[in-house]
Formats: structure tokens, C-alpha cells, sequence
């Protein structure tokens, strides 16, 4: 990760979960990361633990709602203007609702597909903008996927989010295919998590509690720090190196 100290990152989504632990471990490793939230109370204490903790990089909050593009532009503004650009992209926000293809409602279709698809395609175009005009030829963009971005399971709750990781992939894909044939060297890569213990089945099952607490006691559930692993590992590879996705599931996960 040395040649990665002092430059900067982005991580979508950073104030719980997954995207808390990877921008913690970007700044471990001495990274400039702006984290960006709707919220961003969560991403400040962080930002002083990381602070105390005597890590060599810095987390950077940054309110930003990723449905409205204008917020999103306003937020790249601001990094080409504080932080010259972005390096690193991790698109790690996304949102689940239990809501079945025969009766669910448009309007939280939508929300995913704004989250899950929009807003990280349109993070990824400014991203690669950003890089471009600064002539960076190394930078990386990385997608938070899942499980369900490879396999359809037999749940009516995630069938509509399980079609917005399923763009993801393709997404993914289809960025390194024209990162390609643009002549450079910035790399894409998507990872995938099965089961991973965090607020996501608590948000998702707002409803129903219980139902997202035996989400995660069926089995022992990877952690937000093995995702965050996983996202170090792809960053520290060789610049020849195109990891294109990693699937981690925990041990005891069938699907």
C-alpha cells in the first residue's frame, strides 16, 4: 500500500458498516480518504478515532445524498478543489428493500436503483474525469457488489435488489472493457460479499427485526473487516494486476 500514502480516496457510504471499516483502513494505511454520508456524525467520530489512534492518513466527512446528482458533482467540485482529485473510488453505498417483483412499490424500486446503480455510475464517471484530467494512469475504481450480483436466490424479498447487483456486475465489466479501450491503466473491480454482519438486514427488514437477526445468527456471518481486507488486498496488487472480482462468503453460507 506504500505508494498509495497521501493520495486520495473516496468511499460512498462510510458512516456504519462496511464502508466505515474500509475507510478506516485506507487511513491506517495512510491514504486521504473522504468519506461521505447523508449523515455524517458517524463519519466525524471516526474521523477522530482514526486521529488518535496516531494512523498516518486522514478521513475527511463529507455530506453528500446519493440520489441527487447535483450533490454528488458538488462533492467531486469540492475534492478537485481542496484535495486536487480523486485517486481511489470505492462505490460502497447500497440499500435493500423487501420488495417483491408481483407487489412491491415503484417508489422503493427506485430508491435502489439510484442508489445501487445511479449514483455509483455516476461516482465512477467523475472518478475516471477526475483522474484523466490530472493525467493519473493508476487509479482505481472499486464497486461494493454481492453475492447476489452472481446468484438469483429463491427470496421474493431481494429479487428487485438482487437485478441492481446483477447491473453491477455488468457495470463493473463493462468500465474495464472501456478503461481499456481508452488506453489506461486505471483498474476496476468488483467485490461481493455473501452474509456480512452489519446494519444493512436491520435497515432492510426495518419491519421486522427479528427477521434480520436470525439474518445473521443462521450462521457466523463475515465481518465488515474481512470486506475492508479484501479492498486492501485488490489496492496493494501490482499495477499489472487486474483483479476483476473477489466473492467471499462466510464458511456455513450455501447460496
Amino acid at each position: 500500500m506504500d505508494r498509495w500514502k497521501g493520495r486520495v480516496a473516496l468511499v460512498t457510504g462510510a458512516s456504519v458498516g462496511i464502508g466505515a471499516a474500509i475507510a478506516k483502513e485506507l487511513v491506517r494505511s495512510g491514504m486521504k480518504v473522504v468519506g461521505c454520508a447523508r449523515n455524517v456524525d458517524k463519519i466525524k467520530a471516526l474521523a477522530a478515532e482514526c486521529k488518535s489512534a496516531g494512523y498516518s492518513g486522514v478521513l475527511i466527512p463529507f455530506k453528500c445524498d446519493l440520489t441527487n446528482v447535483e450533490e454528488i458533482q458538488s462533492m467531486f467540485a469540492a475534492i478537485k478543489a481542496k484535495h486536487k482529485g480523486v485517486d481511489v473510488c470505492i462505490n460502497n453505498a447500497g440499500l435493500a428493500h423487501c420488495e417483491p417483483l408481483l407487489s412491491g412499490k415503484t417508489s422503493a424500486w427506485k430508491n435502489m436503483l439510484d442508489v445501487n446503480v445511479m449514483a455509483l455510475s455516476i461516482c465512477t464517471r467523475e472518478a475516471y474525469q477526475s483522474m484523466k484530467e490530472r493525467n493519473v494512469d493508476d487509479g482505481h475504481i472499486i464497486n461494493l457488489n454481492s453475492i447476489c450480483g452472481h446468484v438469483v436466490i429463491n427470496s421474493g424479498d431481494i429479487h428487485f435488489y438482487t437485478a441492481t447487483k446483477y447491473a453491477v456486475s455488468a457495470l463493473t465489466e463493462g468500465l474495464r472493457q472501456e478503461l481499456i479501450e481508452a488506453k489506461t491503466h486505471i483498474r476496476s473491480t468488483c467485490i461481493s460479499p455473501g452474509i456480512v454482519e452489519t446494519e444493512f438486514a436491520y435497515r432492510a427488514f426495518s419491519d421486522s427485526p427479528e427477521k434480520a437477526k436470525a439474518t445473521y445468527s443462521m450462521l457466523k456471518p463475515l465481518a465488515a473487516i474481512d470486506v475492508a481486507n479484501a479492498v486492501v488486498y485488490v489496492l496493494s496488487a501490482p499495477p499489472h494486476v487486474q483483479v476483476g472480482d473477489i466473492v467471499l462468503r462466510p464458511v456455513e453460507q450455501l447460496a
